[in-house]
């Protein structure tokens, strides 16, 4: 993630170029990029230097996206701030065969730390290579509790290093019930990871080096 001020830089840095860039088609629908709220959701938004993201906010908690030869991008909607609770979700993500999350995703401040509870993922496992602490069994599924560790990294706060918490689910879906809570108990319980102040929570799609699309609805 970057900071908003550097994507509002970036944003008026694009706006020169003649062809409307990706933000600029967001800001003609009346979405703005960065964070926001709409239709009583909070949704969040960030792509890094290439490739294009449509991204659109639907009706209550849902979203539309497709990307194409990004390099990195994330966004979803969901609450801010975002503090433990069941979270339903369901729609349709079909990027199996391309480098791609479907993730309940979110940060917390003091201490910094990113996390996901990943529901599907696509020809990468982000766990490989991570520190694995044990396992939690959450609406029918057994997930992968991981640990990792970024430095000098872009977050929430601007570049920072800081831990990334993991759930990685065995059996791959889209659609189901996410007690949060659970996560999190285990995540202390079984390697002291330990949780801030909440920040946002959403249920989000990630493309990396990839192109893909996905239609989305978080409820609460």
């Amino acid at each position: 993630m970057v900071s908003f001020t550097t994507l509002v830089a970036a944003v008026a840095a694009a706006a020169t170029s003649v062809t409307a860039n990706p933000i600029e088609q967001m800001r003609a629908r009346g979405i703005q990029p960065g964070q926001g709220t709409h239709n009583g959701f909070f949704y969040s938004y960030w792509k890094d230097n290439g490739g294009t993201v449509d991204y659109n906010n639907g009706e209550r908690g849902s979203y539309n996206v497709r990307w194409t030869n990004v390099n990195n991008w994330v966004g979803g909607k969901g609450w801010k701030p975002g503090p433990p609770r069941k979270v339903s979700y369901n729609g349709t993500w079909a990027n199996h065969n391309v480098n791609s999350y479907l993730a309940l995703y979110g940060w917390t401040t003091n201490p910094l730390v990113e996390y996901y509870i990943v529901e599907a993922y696509g020809t990468y496992n982000p766990s490989s290579g991570a520190q694995r602490l044990g396992t939690i069994e959450d609406d029918g599924g057994v997930y992968d509790i991981y640990k990792t560790r970024r430095v000098n990294q872009p977050s929430i706060v601007g570049t920072a290093s800081f831990d990334q918490y993991w759930s990685v689910r065995r059996v791959k879906r889209v659609g189901g019930t996410i007690d949060t809570q659970k996560h999190f108990d285990e995540w202390k319980r079984q390697g002291n990871l330990q949780l801030g102040a909440w920040d946002y929570m959403i249920m989000a799609s990630e493309g990396y080096q990839s192109s893909g699309s996905a239609t989305i609805e978080v409820k609460a």
